[in-house]
């Protein structure tokens, strides 16, 4: 049976060199150490191993097959060690070296990827990040399956911590061509008769645009529904104008050319909190995360 010990160990950092350079002279020279040192290590290692790794041809070593494949496994160990010395550093950084992030698809298309991005920089950290629902971003966090959640405000939860992080104003995206880009602002009333586009939620009766509309008694011309991440596009096609939170416009709108964002009244809001589990509440992590996105919020001002 093979036998790695703190000898072997250390012979099998002679063998790398001596893979690598190609020759017992060349891997001495590299590790300063004598040739006939190379081939007692070279010998210990094989010993231990109970393998061939060498043999001599014409006064020259000759690796065997066998050689190649302990070589490319000492490479996997090698790249294993380095990422197990990253995982110490994000440890003692942020106590924690993985994170799996749930988030709502209004804040997934630019500001909690941005999050991430801020996480990453510089660091070598694992990190998962899934698109889904409010409430399903709730599930995830209370089953474990997610860490950290973003979700749309008010939710109420025994299991988890829910906390404030950000509030926005609603604004009105239209086309440019549209009668009422040329007004400074939107007023709710100026909807009457307007083709729109609303987000397909699981309940539209719990839309606050279309709750809004109901009680300024304002009737529409229609609605289209459609998923949050196609409706700066529909809005660019013309298909109607819509009302929405203005980081999710933000990051869409780079790429939508002939559409022009106006402010809405009256003030329709739209709440954005963090959701975790109780034992993640003092979590560095969780700090960085909360403070770069009040920061990132910056960004997002009108």
């Amino acid at each position: 049976m093979a036998d790695v010990s703190l000898h072997s160990l250390k012979a099998l950092a002679v063998f790398k060199t001596l893979f690598e350079a190609g020759s017992a002279s060349q891997a001495a020279r590299t590790l300063g150490m004598t040739q006939s040192g190379v081939s007692r290590s070279l010998a210990r290692l094989e010993e231990d191993l109970g393998l061939s790794l060498y043999h001599r041809e014409k006064n020259r070593l000759v690796a065997t097959p066998e050689a190649g494949e302990l070589y490319d496994e000492i490479l996997r160990l090698m790249g294993n060690i380095e990422e197990l010395r990253h995982s110490v550093l994000a440890l003692k950084e942020f106590g924690t070296s993985r994170l799996r992030i749930a988030a709502i698809p209004g804040l997934s298309f630019g500001f909690v990827p941005r999050l991430v991005a801020s996480l990453l920089e510089n660091r070598r950290f694992s990190v998962s990040l899934d698109m889904m629902a409010s409430h399903e971003v709730q599930a995830a966090v209370e089953s474990s399956h997610a860490d950290i959640g973003f979700i749309t405000l008010p939710a109420t939860s025994p299991q988890l911590n829910v906390e404030a992080l950000l509030t926005t104003q609603a604004v009105c995206l239209l086309p440019a061509s549209h009668p009422l880009a040329a007004q400074d602002a939107v007023d709710v009333t100026a909807l009457a008769d307007q083709h729109l586009v609303i987000s397909n939620q699981p309940s539209l009766a719990s839309n606050p645009l279309l709750e809004l509309l109901t009680q300024h008694g304002v009737r529409i011309a229609g609605k289209t529904e459609a998923n949050i991440g196609t409706i700066t596009a529909l809005v660019a096609g013309g298909a109607g104008i819509t009302v929405m939170n203005p980081i999710t416009v933000h990051d869409q709108l780079g790429c939508h050319a002939g559409v022009v964002v106006r402010p809405f009244t009256p003030v329709m809001g739209f709440d954005f909190g963090l959701v975790y589990r109780h034992e993640w509440r003092d979590s560095r992590v969780l700090a960085f995360l909360r403070d770069r996105g009040r920061e990132l919020l910056a960004d997002y001002s009108p």
